[in-house]
């Protein structure tokens, strides 16, 4: 039963949460045989749901031609191509990583009912849960968001790249965040895939210092319940493996893996 269940949503992943639902954000979509090719600001994105009769060199023109398609355009400084562990063919990555894209970490598709992930859970003193981004005016809050999800993954995060989301999601996505009188401590977002059963959570991270509290774990619930109330029957998530055992103790499945190849300028 439960691999006839773990199969179900992957079948449903594929058909709802790739191609078109992988461009929801982007400022333009290109199309190329079984490719969606998009662009975010300076960034691109390569989404397809199946490359079956694309072998060989035949997927080597495919892969050189969307390269060249990036290249072409000045503005854009890297793209990536997501596979996943299920998907054919086998040598995909070695013909990606042969065109000069590189492999960044592995992580876990994650997929389950949100009613699973919905049950409430406490938090530490002094901490609040609060979604920001339907305000009137959410910019001062997305600032102080971006600048936690810097100090949670020690990476760049950009406020105007937050902004964009939820000015581009038009109300399907939702920021939240966790925080203190002082500051944001952890972060999170729900994403509505319009037209589907799902929603995706994405950005969650929390302040080093904050770790093991269970702030991550409180924000999913938030989030899975706020994706109930609109309707929304499961949830999705590319996890690390810091993530993966909180979202599979709440009843999130692992189904498969995905793997970002990134070219770069």
């Amino acid at each position: 039963m439960a691999d006839q269940f773990k199969e179900t949503l992957l079948q449903a992943y594929d058909a709802q949460l790739r191609e078109g639902a992988e461009m929801l954000s982007a400022d333009s979509v290109d199309r190329l045989g079984p490719l969606w090719r998009g662009k975010s600001g300076d960034q691109g994105f390569v989404s397809y749901r199946s490359l079956d009769g694309y072998a060989d060199s035949t997927l080597d023109r495919l892969i050189a031609d969307t390269i060249v398609y990036y290249a072409a355009d000045l503005h854009i400084q890297t793209f990536e191509w997501k596979t996943r562990g299920h998907d054919a063919p086998a040598d995909l990555p070695q013909r990606l990583t042969a065109q000069g894209l590189q492999a960044e970490n592995p992580e876990t598709v994650m997929l389950g009912e949100a009613q699973a992930l919905a049950r409430p859970v406490n938090l530490p003193g002094g901490v609040i849960l609060r979604r920001i981004d339907h305000q009137a005016d959410p910019s001062p809050d997305v600032v102080r968001a971006a600048r936690a999800q810097a100090l949670a993954f020690g990476a760049p995060s950009s406020a105007n790249d937050l902004m964009r989301r939820i000015e581009k999601g038009a109300g399907h996505v939702e920021v939240w965040v966790a925080e203190t009188a002082q500051e944001v401590v952890c972060v999170g977002r729900l994403e509505i895939i319009p037209g589907t059963g799902f929603a995706g959570l994405w950005g969650g991270g929390t302040l080093p210092e904050w770790r093991g509290q269970g702030l991550y774990r409180a924000l999913t619930v938030a989030r899975a319940q706020a994706a109930l109330s609109r309707g929304v029957r499961y949830l999705h998530s590319d996890c690390t493996e810091y993530s993966r055992p909180i979202l599979e103790r709440g009843g999130m499945t692992p189904v498969t893996t995905t793997t970002p190849y990134i070219w770069r300028r």
